[in-house]
């Protein structure tokens, strides 16, 4: 709906994107903001100014966007503006003006067809109208990297394990399907099991993030990746994954200096079970209850702590939780430098976090999809057109608009 809110529309020269609960389709205001950067049109992130608002030159083109995207917007005069970066500019507010003036290029790493999961980060990216490029193993490992300013991890199991789904799903089809794709394509690029190459992918992904690289991965994309990082080196996978026991004592020669975010964890060693390590909070989470299960985002300083404010935007404080294979993070193994961005008070778990390496930073997200409590193999993907204000959603999307903020030589 087109709100004039001084004088006549020729007297406008801004748009306002607004986003606490006026905005009716927030996820797709990201896309909008993502389609005016590829127009090469700058554009201003208002940090906690009405749940992280977006302030855009004036533009018919643009306006007529929002309209068939079905995103509101208010159309704003040069007094208004000018109102509105007074205010933000107080010492005594929480706010900050972030000019995002990159259109960040995106890389998804995700498997073909990307069964048996969805990905929560596909879809919104698919809704937001926000364009991406599939990548996987071959890719990575052929150093195409630093052509990506942001890196997602798809739903994923760096250790080599196959998600340890053995025990319920090694006679499933997707799984035989999974063991004999990524076998092919270790042997293919050199590698004697999976479990050597998704160590070499993981260091791969982690001199691209040294080098300037965003990284963001959800669910086992996460803990997994940081063992697999650990593990460097030792075999910790039993013979029903790569053909051989595992090494003795593996545990004791896990080198924690080399992982992005959790250290003094211990591995899950019976490779029937699904699960990891104890770095996981899904029981503590399960003992929660779905209705006590939300984790509350951090208030940062706008003007003091710029990154964590960005990834935090949301017009609510308070989110829903959701479950994943790894749903979240035990706070006793996080590194002293990690910055918990939402936490689970209660249980003393960390659902969002968030870390710098190098030139680049990282995001780890836990869960499997914002909006699907409890997301089973088979189950459909969720409908973003039912939830088009997800606030689990929009931390997401803060990470993609996040490498926007400012210009960077390509790595390498």
């Amino acid at each position: 709906m087109l709100i004039l809110l001084f004088g006549l529309q020729a007297e406008a020269k801004k748009l306002l994107l607004p986003m606490d609960e006026n905005q009716k389709n927030h996820l797709k205001a990201y896309g909008i903001a993502y389609w005016t950067l590829e127009r090469d049109v700058d554009l201003e992130w208002l940090l906690n100014y009405r749940g992280g608002s977006f302030l855009i030159p004036f533009s018919q083109t643009i306006l007529n966007e929002c309209n068939i995207r079905g995103v509101s917007y208010e159309v704003v005069s040069d007094a208004q503006t000018n109102s509105i970066y007074t205010q933000i500019a107080s010492p005594d507010v929480n706010m900050e003006i972030i000019k995002l003036e990159k259109v960040p290029k995106i890389a998804v790493y995700s498997p073909q067809g990307k069964q048996p999961w969805d990905d929560a980060v596909t879809l919104v990216l698919t809704y937001a109208e926000i364009p991406y490029e599939i990548i996987y193993d071959t890719e990575v490992i052929e150093g195409k990297l630093p052509l990506y300013d942001w890196l997602h991890l798809h739903h994923e199991d760096f250790t080599g394990q196959f998600g340890k789904f053995y025990a319920s799903y090694k006679n499933a089809a997707w799984y035989q399907d999974e063991v004999r794709v990524n076998t092919e394509t270790a042997n293919k690029l050199g590698f004697s099991k999976v479990s050597d190459l998704k160590n070499a992918v993981a260091n791969e992904i982690k001199k691209y993030v040294i080098g300037g690289g965003f990284l963001f991965t959800m669910c086992s994309g996460t803990d997994s990746y940081d063992i697999s990082l650990a593990a460097t080196g030792v075999d910790i996978c039993e013979s029903m994954y790569d053909g051989d026991p595992a090494e003795a004592n593996y545990q004791s020669k896990l080198d924690f200096s080399q992982s992005l975010a959790f250290k003094n964890f211990s591995l899950v060693q019976d490779p029937l079970k699904y699960e990891f390590s104890n770095i996981d909070a899904t029981m503590d989470h399960v003992g929660l209850g779905q209705v006590k299960d939300v984790f509350t985002l951090f208030d940062f300083s706008a003007k003091w702590d710029i990154v964590p404010t960005m990834l935090t935007q949301s017009h609510k404080r308070v989110v829903t939780g959701f479950m994943g294979q790894t749903t979240a993070f035990r706070k006793d193994f996080l590194k002293p430098n990690v910055t918990v961005l939402g936490e689970t008070k209660s249980i003393n778990s960390a659902k969002y976090i968030h870390g710098e390496l190098g030139k680049g930073q990282w995001t780890f997200y836990g869960g499997h999809d914002p909006e699907d409590y409890r997301h089973l193999v088979g189950d459909p993907p969720t409908d973003l057109n039912l939830h088009p204000n997800s606030a689990g959603y929009r931390l997401i999307l803060n990470n993609v608009l996040f490498p926007a903020a400012k210009k960077k030589k390509l790595k390498t």
